[in-house]
């Protein structure tokens, strides 16, 4: 079993229905308030409105966000919602944080996944208590055991007990690389003399396949720190595929470099660093991002809702 500092504490909560979630949100929240800590919540908006409602005049003093906004990308979650907060707040925070839920896709889930378990390591030594709720009725059995993999503590019908199974460190080893891109990808290899052409190539098929300018400019943005990142650490070269399924773009950078630190893109830069924002920036602007690294080297690939 992972040990995590005690400063740090990381219960998940099973709810089923609204009552249940409300007795196990809402006392969480109001305790930190009348210990004087500053507090988030970052849940789906219907569980939003449930809470605020019952907060009343309390909801004004309590930083309140749609996680399907916010946390959309999973890699976001760590650096964008909740060390965002930790870092504009002195003291011990305290955080719901919601970002598993009956809506996410099968596509999402690992990612999701791989944010609880490298919470653990993002707040490890941190002031801070981040509560999860889960949806049992809603939820699949598999990703109930899941919650067990990486929280230490389980809050079930109001009681709290150590999870027997907390293996954070096997969760994020066991992450799967992403399938092989379709035989319908465009490809394209590349080097530093073909950094240019690389945005080009994906500026291209991104304005193709509808997206906006904005976005164009986000994907080709993104798709230029990953491909310069394999210039950089990638032994010098990689190979970069696009396609469009299931109504978002696809990015993926392949190389042959290998990526240690598991909160690559999800640490926040401090102000001076001169380099460690690319994988930050792309889970910023990617409306999912799955990566795997290991030997056999490093895969990111970057999805945009077209």
């Amino acid at each position: 079993m992972s040990s995590i500092a005690e400063p740090f504490v990381h219960p998940a909560l099973f709810y089923r229905g609204a009552e249940e979630y409300l007795a196990g949100t809402v006392p969480f929240i109001l305790a930190g308030l009348a210990a004087g800590e500053p507090v988030a919540v970052a849940v789906p908006a219907p569980n939003l409105a449930l809470i605020e409602a019952a907060l009343g005049e309390h909801a004004a003093s309590v930083k309140l966000l749609d996680m399907a906004k916010a946390g959309r990308n999973p890699g976001r979650i760590i650096p964008g919602v909740m060390l965002a907060f930790a870092e504009a707040n002195a003291g011990r925070v305290r955080v719901i944080g919601e970002p598993i839920w009956a809506g996410r896709t099968a596509l999402e889930y690992p990612a999701c996944l791989a944010h609880e378990a490298l919470t653990n390591f993002a707040f490890e030594g941190r002031e801070a208590t981040i509560l999860c709720p889960y949806d049992e009725a809603g939820l699949d059995n598999a990703v109930l055991e899941d919650a067990a993999r990486t929280h230490p503590l389980l809050i079930d019908h109001g009681v709290e007990r150590e999870s027997r199974r907390y293996a954070p460190d096997e969760v994020v080893r066991g992450v799967r690389r992403p399938a092989r891109p379709p035989f319908f990808s465009a490809e394209l290899e590349f080097d530093l003399a073909g950094l240019a052409v690389a945005r080009r190539f994906v500026a291209g098929y991104a304005t193709q396949y509808g997206l906006s300018p904005s976005r164009v400019e986000d994907v080709t943005l993104a798709v230029s720190e990953l491909c310069t990142n394999s210039v950089l650490h990638g032994r010098g070269h990689g190979t970069l595929y696009v396609w469009c399924e299931n109504g978002q773009l696809v990015c993926e950078v392949a190389d042959g470099g290998r990526i240690t630190d598991p909160l690559a893109g999800r640490r926040l830069a401090d102000i001076g660093q001169p380099g460690g924002r690319g994988l930050l920036l792309v889970n910023e602007v990617a409306d999912l991002v799955r990566m795997h690294s290991d030997a056999d080297g490093t895969t990111v690939r970057a999805y945009l809702n077209l």
